[in-house]
């Protein structure tokens, strides 16, 4: 009888420290801070008749509350709901909780390549920086047997091509105002290309709106099935940039709606529930210590390097919103990708350790 409670005890220990993720989905928003994701509405920004779009009524009606934590469930309803109950929330500095990016610069392509190759390059220090030469985590886990052809990823921004460096990677990259289905698209990605194409186009032809980004990945989410995505929105840094803090609270409340979706349809597809990871990052912060700098960010802005970050999934303990002393990096992020997947992000460059507190079994 002792022998048989030994081997059942043993079993069971081995299979709850099995892999479990079978997927990951990684999400991005770009410049979102973390003042609103855990403060919620910034009443100063609020008021200002250079930031309110001339409609702070409407800004107090949607988001704003006496309790800051009601104010940001306003604001991101869904992450404060599912993901806090179920996952993990780094980043509220007030509750001691730090995240940061390391490399010196604190805008987007710098930012990326942080996330995606877990390595600071200080030789890429413009949005404008030619093909990444990092080797980048979703690169990686395409090159794996189990993985190969089955990621995908999709951004509002046409520097995602050359952030991932496309070419070399061999996976596909759907940036901006790219085409999806390649020479034989679906009639859903037909109609996708036509509405995107003769859409209103607020940032040009460098980035397109994030609802044409997201419903391009849900298609593929959807219809093809990968085991690794990756969504990057764009409308949070572009409206804050604008100095449009109606808009800048739209995107990321719209941002949150997507989420949600994304994870309800995760959690009712046989290949994805109770298989798959969700991870939530941005690139950069924003400035708040003089409170005009919350539309900007680089390295002479105060606060720009102060990030966030979320997960859920099954290898992802219920801890909810980090209350304890921390300090994590951004860099973090890419090895962290890895382990989650079941395995080790190696590189030709440095790549830092893994968040251990985000994939402790």
């Amino acid at each position: 009888m002792k022998k048989v409670i030994l081997i059942v005890f043993v079993l069971t220990g081995f299979l709850s420290s099995a892999q479990k993720t079978e997927n990951i989905i990684i999400i991005t928003t770009d410049g979102f801070r973390w003042q609103e994701v855990f403060k919620g509405m910034d009443a100063a920004i609020a008021n200002d008749k250079k930031f309110n779009q001339g409609d702070s009524t409407y800004i107090y009606k949607k988001y704003y509350s006496t309790d800051s934590k009601e104010s940001r469930e306003k604001i991101m309803p869904f992450l404060w709901s599912e993901i806090a109950s179920k996952g993990q929330i780094y980043g509220n500095r007030d509750l001691g909780s730090k995240v940061d990016v390391s490399n010196p610069y604190w805008f987007s392509y710098p930012g990326y390549s942080e996330i995606m190759t877990g390595n600071v390059d200080l030789q890429i220090n413009a949005n404008s920086y030619k093909a990444n030469p990092n080797i980048n985590v979703l690169e990686f886990l395409n090159q794996q047997s189990k993985l190969k052809g089955k990621v995908a990823a999709f951004g509002a921004w046409d520097a995602f091509d050359r952030i991932l460096n496309e070419k070399r990677s061999n996976f596909p990259v759907i940036s901006a105002f790219d085409k999806v289905g390649g020479s034989k698209p679906t009639s859903n990605q037909k109609l996708l290309n036509e509405m995107r194409d003769n859409s209103f186009k607020p940032f040009h032809n460098d980035e397109c709106l994030d609802v044409f980004t997201h419903y391009q990945a849900l298609d593929e989410l959807k219809n093809k099935k990968p085991k690794v995505l990756y969504i990057a929105y764009g409308e949070t840094d572009e409206w804050a940039h604008a100095g449009f803090y109606k808009s800048y609270l739209d995107a990321a409340n719209q941002v949150d709606k997507w989420i949600k979706e994304i994870w309800t349809f995760v959690q009712s597809d046989s290949q994805y529930k109770n298989k798959t990871t969700l991870l939530i990052t941005v690139d950069h912060g924003r400035g708040d210590k003089t409170k005009a700098q919350w539309t900007d960010h680089g390295s002479d802005v105060v606060g720009a390097s102060e990030i966030w970050f979320a997960a859920i999934g099954p290898e992802i303990a219920s801890k909810g919103e980090i209350k304890t002393d921390s300090q994590l990096y951004q860099k973090q992020i890419a090895q962290t990708i890895a382990k989650i997947m079941g395995y080790t992000f190696t590189a030709p460059h440095p790549v830092a350790e893994e968040i251990s507190e985000v994939v402790k079994k």
